[in-house]
């Protein structure tokens, strides 16, 4: 095995190794929130580390960083946890009454109902990586999340695909949930929308440069 080859499985592994790393750290630090005051700052925490190796910064001391943004965002992230779980809770709601109740009228809301749920749903994928990308207000959080989820169907089609993908692997494979379930998929989600992000920003600075042109 030449030294390329060697340098490359030396990376791979490396890789593993990080990703297994946020993956526990993500379990540990929502445990220790008791899962549901842990869960978002421990998301966000997350996120947080995924973008920035995402940005270059493939060297930063991941459990001080994983932590510091744990403390930092605690109170305002488990404000987003709340939102997050009543809308959740909604269409928990909305599905089981679609499910119990066959009126033909009802029937005729279906598809609109079932539009309105995959929006919500794409919408809380962009939730995080904006959060963790942007200095936003929340209400601010929630409409920004909504209009770049809007404006980039070719993300939002690598986001599903890879998210499901990853579903799949990890129910064909359930020994790696532990070490990779959560890691894994928040990278799919955070890679997506970050395209989406530097596709946003570029336009942006083409329209900054068009206007000081005038």
């Amino acid at each position: 095995m030449n030294k390329r080859s060697m340098r490359g499985l030396f990376t791979l592994t490396e890789w593993i190794t990080k990703f297994a790393y946020v993956n526990l750290l993500w379990i540990g630090f929502s445990l220790l929130g008791l899962v549901f005051l842990g869960l978002s700052p421990a998301t966000v925490a997350m996120f947080t580390v995924l973008r920035k190796w995402m940005m270059g910064e493939s060297d930063i001391p991941v459990f001080q960083t994983f932590w510091a943004t744990f403390k930092k965002e605690f109170l305002r992230s488990n404000g987003l946890g709340i939102v997050l779980a009543l809308l959740t809770g909604l269409i928990f709601i909305d599905l089981s009454y679609m499910k119990i109740d066959h009126s033909n009228f009802l029937q005729l809301t279906h598809i609109p109902l079932y539009l309105l749920i995959l929006a919500i749903i794409m919408t809380v994928f962009y939730i995080f990586p904006v959060y963790v990308h942007y200095n936003v207000t929340f209400i601010q959080l929630f409409k920004n999340a909504f209009f770049i989820m809007l404006v980039n169907p070719i993300s939002n089609l690598v986001m599903l695909i890879g998210v499901a993908a990853a579903i799949y692997v990890m129910s064909v494979l359930p020994g790696l949930l532990f070490f990779f379930g959560a890691s894994s998929t928040a990278a799919i989600i955070m890679a997506a929308c970050y395209l989406a992000f530097q596709k946003i920003e570029k336009k942006q600075k083409e329209a900054q440069k068009v206007e000081a042109s005038v």
